[in-house]
């Protein structure tokens, strides 16, 4: 019997024979997981999910309980009928079959090694089931694709857990924010405030009062200021880019999870708020727990919920409905002509073709230009921005004079990088440097500088604020 993937049936769930409701849910392949060499051998484990954690913390799905594992090793992830392992910045790495990987397929009987530690991987006859929501909106989402309706399912049972703290996880432009006040409107909390804090966009001197808010004289010129907590309380407070909160904050940040209490900066008083917090990351803060930039115990408090949004080249069935949102919510007010063009078979067609690493926020920019160039025909973007291939950096040839020493040859070879690298990836963010920065994995303030320093020329939509993403 073949193996099910992604096949999609109704289930009424029943406790003690009487009928609770009746969902929809997604099949996709069970794999099991059983150590054969190493202190831990013999433990087996069968996914009940389409992915699961390896590493020695308790919270992972396969613990290995053995020093040569790191806390959150690696991770596996169902997609399609493939089983992707990716590395989590261990120490030691992922070796598949001998071969260390970062991030490759496994098949039925490979052999994943890390540190003193052997799993064996194997997909199983039966498959998994996996919630699927049946409504085609969510708050501010819409989505009716597979993938979309396990996301709902997920967000619709963080909702309802009002009093859990929710960690948002996926590649950038997936909606972390959106899908973040969706939970909140749909959430007990609705009647409350919903504050977000980008925290990759606010200096790191000044993000604790930006959070916990100070007191008056906390510094020269300082007035009283309430903070995120006390403006979010008896709602719902998002702190977006959670995986760039200083270390040093982090203490502070894990008292008002664990107690509902905080003070202000530069007073002793202790005040009390109820809040949920929904944090959002495009990074892996596994991985950063591994190199010791985030704290293991932070992280179980923020992810007591972790709901991962999938990317938009798994939600294709997805554009017509997103196309129409976007067109909606545009400030250029399209005109019902324009909406009937975009909307039209062979314009969706043609951006069903395109892999849009930059997701729906990627397909946002691509509306707005074809908006703002309708009528340059049939489709107005340039050929290097077409949605029917994939963004990549211009090409760039670097003449090497040899008459140079090496340090000027090389200076002028890392210029010209920084020109180009950075100068594609803010084309991309439409000039925003924050989301610039996150894309590049650098701190903003580092990215401004080394936007000063190399003159690197910003995309003609130049913004000049660190907007969240």
């Amino acid at each position: 019997m073949a193996p099910a993937t992604d096949l999609t049936e109704r289930k009424t769930l029943t406790a003690g024979g009487s009928t609770l409701s009746s969902t929809e849910t997604r099949v996709v392949r069970g794999f099991q997981l059983e150590i054969v060499e190493g202190p831990c051998t013999g433990i087996r484990w069968d996914s009940v999910s389409d992915r699961c954690t390896i590493g020695s913390s308790k919270t992972c799905n396969l613990v290995i309980d053995e020093p040569t594992v790191s806390r959150f090793h690696c991770k596996i992830t169902i997609n399609g009928r493939h089983a992707l392992i990716r590395d989590q910045s261990s120490v030691n790495g992922v070796f598949v079959d001998g071969v260390r990987v970062c991030e490759g397929y496994l098949r039925t009987g490979s052999l994943i090694r890390l540190g003193n530690t052997v799993v064996h991987f194997a997909f199983m006859g039966a498959g998994v089931a996996i919630p699927q929501s049946q409504r085609s909106r969510f708050g501010l989402m819409v989505g009716t694709s597979a993938a979309m309706q396990s996301a709902f399912a997920s967000l619709e049972g963080a909702a309802a857990a009002s009093g859990l703290n929710l960690l948002l996880q996926g590649p950038t432009g997936t909606g972390k924010s959106i899908a973040a006040e969706s939970v909140h409107m749909e959430s007990a909390r609705k009647d409350g405030p919903f504050f977000a804090v980008n925290c990759s966009a606010i200096p790191a001197n000044l993000l604790e009062s930006a959070l916990f808010g100070h007191a008056s004289g906390a510094f020269t010129g300082a007035r009283e200021h309430k903070g995120a907590f006390e403006a979010a309380d008896g709602g719902t407070l998002f702190l977006d880019e959670i995986g760039e909160l200083p270390l040093e904050l982090q203490p502070a940040l894990l008292t008002v999870l664990d107690r509902g209490q905080f003070r202000r900066v530069g007073c002793n008083r202790l005040r009390e708020v109820d809040v949920r917090v929904i944090s959002a990351t495009n990074r892996d803060v596994r991985a950063r727990i591994n190199a010791d930039r985030f704290r293991e115990d932070l992280f179980h408090r923020i992810a007591v919920l972790t709901i991962e949004l999938p990317p938009l080249r798994e939600c294709l069935d997805d554009l017509p409905l997103l196309v129409k949102e976007l067109l909606k919510s545009s400030r250029q007010d399209p005109t019902q002509e324009q909406m009937d063009r975009l909307l039209a078979e062979p314009s969706l067609a043609r951006l069903r073709e395109h892999d849009w690493p930059g997701n729906i926020r990627e397909l946002r920019n691509y509306l707005e230009r074809a908006l703002a160039f309708s009528a340059m025909p049939p489709h107005p973007v340039p050929v290097s921005d077409s949605p029917s291939q994939p963004q990549k950096a211009p090409a760039s040839t670097v003449a090497i004079d040899i008459d140079l020493s090496y340090r000027e040859a090389k200076r002028q070879i890392l210029h010209k990088f920084h020109q180009v690298y950075l100068g594609e990836l803010l084309r991309q963010n439409n000039g925003n440097v924050a989301q610039t920065a996150a894309a590049a994995d650098i701190r903003r303030e580092y990215c401004h500088r080394l936007i000063r320093e190399h003159g690197v020329r910003r995309t003609p939509t130049d913004i000049d604020h660190d907007g969240a993403s």
